[in-house]
């Protein structure tokens, strides 16, 4: 300070040369700003306790004085101070400069330099922005609020695609199908079934002599409930949301459908009876069971594809009984769809009774609705089945089964704190993959936090851990993807073509055929899965490749064992997802990182390598650099070597990392982001460790490693 002052007099010494007047030492003092505490001593202790104020008093600006009662003072000379003379020009000094030059010779100066560094110091420290997981407080304000807005647009995109899923469903008859209804059929189904058994029970005593009465013990009343169930809930929740249905179309089809399952189990009960009873070779009937046999299996295989048309046809040109016709149907169907209307209740949830009695109430109700004709200037009057509106409301509800979308995270997520506490910010997140079961949420619910916290720990630091796109390796990926896929792995992106079918009658001929069309067919439904897998991925990657960093969120499944949220691109996925990922954060190699960079790209390149002492694996790093420079500068275009390992992506981001190291000047000091994937060994210790409580043995047997120089990250288990 006092030097650039030196300097700024200097500079205005031929301004001020004119200017000798004299000035007051308040002027002086409103010029140069002298610590406070320095101006209010008052003992000769406090001067003691600031010596480097001794460096002020030595040119003239304070003094040490004596009070009117002989007391020892500290403050501005009562003298009046010339300018020049105040920087040494009654010395004869040249300039300011020079006296202050002059001054740095007493031991004072040094001490009053060393109070204003440390004075800048703290002024440094107060201006230093404050970190929030590793960047700036304003730039994670502003990666929070992105997230944020992230999180709100995935979440409501899946209940979207969720609603549109659900009206699909519906419109095609299968909300008996969704997990709600189902949960509404557990309720039901019990009542219904009994009221049912009841009914057939008088039907075969002769007590009910109904015109259904015939009809209606030809199938176990379990089975007759499970179907009205169903075919009602599917017509109610057709349509435009208005939950209704005319009584004789609801029970037509629960008629129908009554009568198609009355013959597909005669029709198995008859295969079934011939079968066990032909065990004469010599009788004429034998050809006839192995047809029906071959039916019987037909039948069954075409159930469990739920082919329901193709069985029923099946079905019917085997069975020579009579068909029970419509009127039956109606009858039958308006029985049971009264049985249900009488034993099916609904209730609001436990959250909104509050403090009177439960509201239960029926779930289906049977009015008359009026429909006015305008041609023929009439009216018509039909009968309606309508469900309760909380049956339809509870399909809004359903939302936590759908599956929730979650990304790599902009900002370190939310310590666990408890079992849906952590992670997410606004996102819906477990501790626990459950996977609906109950017993084990209540259990960890239970779990008394002490003995939680060491898995809260490991998954914090596993969640903090920063991630970044490898965008030379995206690169790459996305050139071999544009131009068909088919190498490192990659799956071809056109399907393979169909056979054509043979110009003849042969049958073992057009077997061959059917067997040869039947495999490209799966093969190319399991190319379309691929594709859309590496699709999900590389949407990911590029969604991502221009931020300087993101995070997974971990959590447990019911093992244990820790796990990323984001099901697509993470560490733990493919080659294809760990080329891809190297970590935000880089280190210096060091002569160790060095050694394990050229293991590790003997590890991934594999085909026997790997099975090598670490020195061997370091020698055949080693002997194929000239590989390896090729593999990092030219990767498509020259010789693809890296196309030869077993983890391509992988071995060809280890050559683009160690190439930059190895023709640095210094490649012990090169930055990677490179993780080092290691394996556990002899991971049976940890079921002896696990039966014996012991921790140390336990972790040391179930971690698996994550090495990056002297950077390591522990993927804990538990």
């Amino acid at each position: 300070m006092w030097r650039n002052l030196a300097k700024h007099v200097y500079t205005r010494r031929l301004q001020l040369s004119s200017q000798h007047s004299s000035f007051s030492p308040s002027n002086c003092t409103s010029r140069f700003y002298f610590p406070d505490k320095a101006r209010a001593l008052e003992s000769q202790d406090h001067v003691n306790s600031l010596r480097p104020v001794a460096g002020l008093r030595r040119i003239g600006v304070l003094s040490s004085q004596k009070d009117e009662l002989g007391r020892p003072g500290f403050g501005v000379t009562k003298t009046p101070v010339n300018f020049f003379g105040l920087f040494g020009y009654q010395k004869g000094y040249a300039s300011a400069a020079e006296a202050i030059a002059s001054e740095e010779d007493m031991s004072g100066v040094d001490e009053v330099q060393e109070l204003v560094e440390e004075v800048n110091k703290g002024d440094k420290l107060e201006k230093q922005p404050k970190l929030i997981g590793g960047v700036a407080q304003g730039k994670h304000n502003v990666l929070r609020r992105r997230q944020i807005k992230m999180e709100t647009e995935a979440w409501e995109e899946a209940a979207k695609e969720y609603r549109e899923l659900l009206s699909d469903m519906c419109e095609q008859k299968l909300a008996p199908n969704l997990p709600y209804i189902k949960s509404l059929f557990l309720g039901w189904f019990e009542p219904l079934r009994d009221v049912i058994a009841a009914e057939q029970d008088l039907c075969k005593q002769g007590k009910n002599r109904a015109a259904y009465a015939p009809y209606f013990d030809h199938l176990p009343a379990d089975m007759m409930a499970v179907i009205t169930m169903h075919k009602l809930m599917g017509l109610l929740m057709t349509g435009e949301g208005n939950g209704s249905a005319r009584v004789v179309q609801a029970a037509c089809h629960i008629g129908e459908a009554i009568e198609h399952e009355v013959r597909i189990q005669r029709f198995m009960e008859k295969t079934k009876k011939k079968s066990a009873s032909s065990n004469n070779p010599d009788d004429g009937s034998n050809p006839v069971t192995k047809e029906q046999e071959k039916l019987r299996k037909k039948v069954s295989m075409l159930m469990k594809k739920q082919k329901l048309q193709q069985v029923r046809q099946i079905v019917k040109r085997q069975d020579d009984s009579k068909p029970w016709g419509q009127d039956a149907h109606v009858k039958v169907g308006s029985r049971l769809i009264e049985l249900l209307i009488e034993t099916a209740y609904i209730q609001p949830p436990a959250d909104q009774l509050g403090d009177g009695p439960p509201d239960i109430r029926p779930a289906f109700v049977h009015t008359l609705k009026t429909v006015i004709k305008e041609t023929q200037k009439g009216t018509r009057r039909y009968g309606v089945i309508e469900c309760d509106p909380l049956v339809r409301k509870g399909l809004e509800k359903t939302a936590r089964h759908m599956v929730i979308p979650y990304m790599p995270m902009l900002v370190p997520p939310l310590n666990w704190t408890g079992y849906d506490k952590g992670a997410y910010l606004f996102l819906p997140s477990y501790v626990m993959r459950i996977h609906g079961a109950r017993q084990q949420r209540e259990a960890i619910k239970r779990a008394p936090r002490k003995a939680l916290e060491p898995a809260f720990e490991a998954l914090n630091t596993l969640g903090n851990t920063k991630w970044r796109i490898n965008k030379r390796v995206l690169g790459v990926i996305d050139r071999i993807w544009a131009s068909g896929g088919r190498l490192a792995d990659l799956v071809d992106r056109e399907d393979v073509p169909l056979p054509e079918e043979p110009d003849t009658e042969d049958e073992a001929e057009i077997r061959k055929w059917k067997w040869k069309v039947r495999a490209v067919k799966k093969e190319n439904s399991e190319r379309h899965s691929q594709r859309c897998d590496i699709e999900l991925k590389l949407a990911v990657a590029r969604k991502m490749k221009d931020e300087d960093g993101f995070f997974y969120p971990h959590n447990l499944d019911f093992r244990g064992r820790a796990y990323p949220m984001h099901p697509y691109l993470n560490h733990l996925g493919s080659d294809l997802c760990r080329g891809i990922l190297e970590f935000a954060e880089g280190r210096p190699l060091g002569k160790s990182g060095l050694r394990w960079l050229k293991i590790h790209l003997a590890n991934v390149y594999a085909g026997g390598v790997d099975k090598l002492s670490y020195e061997g694996r370091v020698a055949f790093t080693e002997n194929h650099l000239e590989d390896i420079f090729d593999s990092a500068d030219r990767p498509l275009e020259g010789r693809r070597w890296w196309l030869s390992a077993e983890d391509p992506f992988q071995c060809l981001a280890t050559c683009i990392n160690l190439s930059e190291a190895l023709r640095s000047a210094s490649p012990e000091t090169t930055i990677s982001h490179m993780p080092v994937h290691q394996d556990g060994s002899c991971n049976g210790l940890q079921h002896y460790a696990a039966l014996g409580r012991d921790k140390v043995m336990e972790y040391s047997a179930f971690g698996r490693l994550l090495w990056r120089s002297d950077y390591v990250i522990w993927k804990y288990g538990f």
